[in-house]
């Protein structure tokens, strides 16, 4: 009985915050649909969502979060037109409806603290998304599209689920300004990273044994001040981040870094840049090992009909000398053709003779 009662008070509340009343004036129902912005239903442990007859329209902001959802309708968010916050963070939801695709207006969505292993792909449709939150889920991917239609984004946070790779488009979100995909298991981040042009921090921290490189885009990040990278498998970092002039913040914690040493590191950031600098500046100054041609070995082996001579005008060194010299059309010759054939090239008489 007591359970009961609960539940209808719980069922009033719910009503009453979406703008629905058993009694009461139809005008006055109206006034309020027309001046209601904000619904907050969070924290009442609502399983499922009632039916509404409000204009969703109206809503600008809703709060659905803290409770036991396990879906949200297709109807339902098909019909926010207008909403710009839609924060269900907290509950079980194991899905999102495809309907959020057209929500075009929204700015902010919080998933977090969910069971998610996927995001539906419609969600690149809402292009006004300045912040995406979709920590403490299960997402082993996102979708592969996710970077070119989302070109307001300013932050990403994906940390906490089971992420192997973020997608190459991700390169392409040229408004972000926050990433963090710590704690998941990131072998790698893409290529390109310099077109993230306004990324201020960069969070791949936490991804233990499996991050065990840092790509050299990282160094062209031209906006970036943070970057954490701590308690992963890095033993090096690429050179280009001594160009980081915006950089005040480097944390390397937990790797196993031999470049630069830790001594280094111990020292300052400003050491740390200044030692990248100077081994990136000595790899351009390093001399360019001499090329030898392939002819001059096979010419050295005997394989071109030469002797070798030794002593003579030129004391004890080793040279090469023609026997005699022939033009290119005696060489063409039928006559010593022969002589380029492979079964006198490769005969065992002409190695392995004594």
């Amino acid at each position: 009985m007591m359970y009961e009662q609960q539940q209808q008070q719980q069922q009033q509340q719910v009503r009453m915050a979406m703008g629905l009343s058993d009694k009461g004036d139809h005008r006055r129902r109206c006034i309020e649909e027309e001046r209601l912005e904000i619904v907050d239903l969070s924290g009442m442990s609502l399983d499922s969502l009632p039916n509404p007859s409000l204009n969703l329209a109206t809503i600008c902001k809703l709060d659905l979060s803290n409770n036991n959802l396990q879906s949200i309708p297709e109807s339902l968010t098909a019909r926010l037109l207008n909403v710009l916050v839609f924060d269900v963070h907290s509950n079980q939801l194991k899905f999102l409806p495809n309907s959020i695709g057209c929500l075009s207006k929204l700015k902010i969505l919080n998933v977090s603290g969910n069971l998610l292993q996927t995001l539906p792909k419609t969600i690149e449709n809402c292009r006004s998304l300045d912040e995406l939150n979709a920590n403490f889920n299960k997402l082993t991917m996102l979708p592969d599209t996710i970077g070119f239609e989302l070109i307001n984004l300013k932050k990403l946070s994906v940390n906490s689920n089971k992420l192997i790779f973020l997608p190459q488009s991700v390169t392409h979100l040229t408004s972000l300004r926050v990433l963090d995909a710590r704690l998941n298991c990131l072998g790698s981040l893409p290529e390109d990273l310099e077109n993230l042009i306004n990324l201020e921090v960069l969070n791949v921290s936490q991804n233990f044994q499996y991050l065990e490189n840092l790509p050299y885009s990282v160094g062209l990040l031209v906006s970036l001040v943070e970057l954490d990278v701590s308690y992963n498998k890095i033993t090096s970092l690429p050179d280009s981040i001594g160009c980081l002039k915006k950089l005040q913040k480097l944390c390397v914690e937990g790797n196993p870094m031999v470049s630069p040493p830790m001594e280094v590191f111990e020292q300052s950031l400003h050491a740390v840049k200044e030692y990248l600098s100077e081994k990136m500046n000595a790899g351009h100054k390093s001399p360019q090992k001499k090329k030898y041609s392939w002819v001059g070995k096979l010419v050295k082996c005997g394989t071109f009909n030469g002797h070798m001579m030794r002593g003579g005008t030129h004391g004890e060194r080793e040279g090469f000398v023609m026997s005699e010299y022939r033009s290119i059309e005696g060489l063409a010759s039928p006559r010593y053709m022969g002589m380029f054939s492979p079964r006198r090239l490769f005969s065992p008489r002409t190695y392995f003779s004594g």
